[in-house]
Order: structure tokens, then C-alpha cells, then sequence
């Protein structure tokens, strides 16, 4: 089974949150293969469904609500984020963002992070820390959203917001964990890896049709 690959680089959240809902309209026409977007954002914070108001204070960043579970959660430069475009066969969203976490634990355990779920709470975990958070939503079972993993991450924004109703402290990243910031490219690299081995899948560089005008060339 193939996964197009789509690396976006850094782009506004905005831009990529229509992007998401296009593929996942060609996704369940059947006019586009499974789709995996990975990109970073600039600051901004996202609202999920389960979010209250006293769960944030924006100040000067963005807010966007949005269709994914969860609660309030931060993206931002050196943030890794993945938006799975899946068309699934069988109706599995548990499933789904546990083999998402799963993609990530083995992820992180390759810088030498002992990683892995804690009981009652979705994303990846080291110990009492957060590394990764987790939210899908699914139109005609087609998955959209994702994962955001820190990795150099300026955690200092997760004080914005009750990070998936958590206390901000609770946030970390792969640089805090290995003293040492880590080459985004490097991390993407393992993540694709990781992401085809958990899904069985081979993933190859993509891009939607230009006539499609889903995806706008980068910028220099």
C-alpha cells in the first residue's frame, strides 16, 4: 500500500487547515491516495471539541477552533506536525491514534527517549512528561488532523493555554529531554520510517495535482 508524502515545510496553520479538508474530500472521492502532510506552523493555538474558555488566553496568537477531539493545544516552530489523510476500512478510531502513538514512541526511542502511553491520557509520554499530543477527526472515514510532536520546541507558549487540560509544566520536548536541540530533518526521517513500519505502508514524495490548487509552491 502506498502513502503520498506531502512536506510542507513552515506554513501558516490556516493555509494547511484548508489543505487538510480539500485531500480529505479527494481522499474519500477516491481522486488521491492516502496522504501524509507534515509540516510546521507559526505560532498558533487550536481549540478541540472539548475545549472551555477558561482553557486559554491567546493574547497576541492566533486561535483557530477546530473539528478534532481533545482539547486546546499549541503549534509552533520546531514543532513537528503530521496530518494523516487515511481512508480507513475499518471503522477504528482508538485503533487509529494508538498506532499514531505508537508511530511516535518508536520514533523517540531512536534519540535514546524512553517513551510510551500513560493510562487515561492519549499521546506519547516520558514518565509524567508529555512529548507528543494526539487528535483526529474523520469525515466519510477519512482521517484528518494529527499528531504534534516537540521537538525544539520554545515550550514557554504551552503557558497560554491548559495544554489538553494539563498544567503547561507538564509539556516537554526532544531537546529538553536530550539537552540538545535535534535536526528537524533528521527527526522527520524517522518518523516516516516509523510511520511505515506501524502501517504497513510505503510512503513516496507526493503532490496533488497542480490543477487541483491544493498546495501552493513554497515560498523562498
Amino acid at each position: 500500500m502506498i502513502v503520498s508524502l506531502l512536506d510542507l515545510g513552515s506554513r501558516p496553520y490556516a493555509e494547511v487547515w484548508d489543505l487538510q479538508r480539500k485531500l480529505v474530500e479527494a481522499r474519500s472521492k477516491g481522486e488521491i491516495p492516502d496522504t501524509l502532510v507534515l509540516v510546521e506552523h507559526e505560532h498558533v493555538i487550536t481549540l478541540g471539541r472539548k475545549t472551555s474558555p477558561e482553557n486559554f488566553k491567546p493574547l497576541e496568537v492566533p486561535v483557530f477552533q477546530v473539528e478534532r477531539g481533545g482539547d486546546a493545544t499549541y503549534h509552533g516552530p520546531g514543532q513537528l506536525v503530521g496530518y494523516p489523510i487515511v481512508k480507513m476500512d475499518v471503522p477504528d478510531v482508538r485503533g487509529f491514534v494508538r498506532s499514531l502513538e505508537e508511530v511516535l514512541i518508536r520514533a523517540a526511542r531512536a534519540y535514546s527517549i524512553d517513551a510510551g502511553r500513560r493510562e487515561n491520557h492519549t499521546g506519547v509520554w516520558v514518565g509524567e512528561k508529555k512529548l507528543a499530543s494526539i487528535g483526529v477527526a474523520v469525515t466519510n472515514w477519512v482521517t484528518y488532523h494529527g499528531f504534534a510532536l516537540n521537538v525544539n520546541t520554545d515550550l514557554s507558549y504551552f503557558h497560554l493555554i491548559k495544554p489538553c487540560g494539563l498544567d503547561p509544566e507538564t509539556m516537554t520536548s526532544m531537546e529538553r529531554l536530550t539537552d540538545g536541540a535535534i535536526e528537524m530533518g533528521s527527526v522527520k526521517r524517522e518518523v516516516l520510517r516509523r510511520f511505515s513500519e506501524v502501517f504497513e505502508v510505503d510512503i513516496v514524495e507526493g503532490a496533488v495535482p497542480r490543477s487541483e490548487r491544493l498546495v501552493r509552491p513554497p515560498t523562498s
